[in-house]
């Protein structure tokens, strides 16, 4: 885990302070000189946090390593400063990743993707996406769940269902909840994409066993903070943000 860690906060060293986050219902916003980051807000939040009004002008360099504590809040403004760092316009990757476009909405983008290519293989989902079971209705997959409604498997059952699968889709939530290490431990013999707005877009996720990375580029700033701000969810993929695919080589 460390390591993982490590080499994130180095990719994301930068001095410039942090303009302004926004920790909202479903989406944690951060913006550093005009570029902003997303991480998934944490479900249960205390009603009072003691760094409230306190952030804003603040290191970068210091924010980003409240990606390594264990309070929920805390982890979710570290990794959205960070991606605020990491994913610029100067970015090689994003430059390089090619935008999604089908007629399914949001995250199910991804999955639309990549539903050709998974017939006959053992597939395993991070995560509960709504939809996803009438998009792939061709074939079954295994979905791990940390409240799992009838047919998921509990996030636990990874330890088994993991080592067995060609393919794995993992949440890059997975990295403010520490679970991201051990997740890609488990899925070093499949092909393995890490997604959604969390997600850093590095190329060196490829020396972690990434195959590909499906994230997202920001169209409309305004538009994307004013949806977290006005407690959106997928609202945010119908206009502010698109995904887009990279494969790592």
């Amino acid at each position: 885990m460390n390591e993982l860690y490590e080499w994130l906060l180095e990719s994301a060293a930068t001095s410039l302070p942090l303009e302004k986050v926004l920790l909202g219902l479903n989406w944690t916003v951060a913006d550093v000189s005009g570029e902003f980051g997303f991480a998934f807000s944490p479900r249960h939040v205390p009603r009072t946090l003691d760094w409230a009004g306190t952030l804003r002008g603040r290191s970068c360099e210091q924010l980003h390593s409240w990606l390594l504590s264990w309070n929920e809040a805390e982890a979710a403004v570290g990794l959205a400063v960070l991606n605020a760092s990491i994913n610029t316009g100067t970015s090689r990757c994003l430059q390089l990743a090619q935008p999604l476009r089908s007629d399914a909405p949001g995250h199910l983008r991804v999955f639309a993707h990549f539903g050709p290519q998974l017939n006959g293989q053992k597939v395993v989902v991070i995560g509960r996406y709504p939809g996803l079971d009438k998009l792939w209705s061709g074939f079954s997959y295994k979905c791990l769940e940390r409240t799992p409604q009838d047919g998921d498997f509990p996030d636990m059952a990874a330890e088994y269902l993991l080592p067995q699968a060609d393919w794995v889709f993992i949440t890059a939530s997975s990295l403010a909840n520490k679970t991201l290490p051990r997740l890609l431990e488990l899925s070093t013999q499949a092909k393995v994409v890490l997604m959604g707005p969390s997600m850093p877009w590095l190329d060196g996720w490829k020396d972690f066993g990434i195959n590909y990375l499906a994230g997202v580029r920001v169209l409309d700033a305004a538009a994307a903070y004013q949806v977290a701000a006005e407690g959106g969810g997928t609202r945010l993929f119908t206009g502010p943000v698109e995904y887009a695919l990279l494969a790592l080589d």
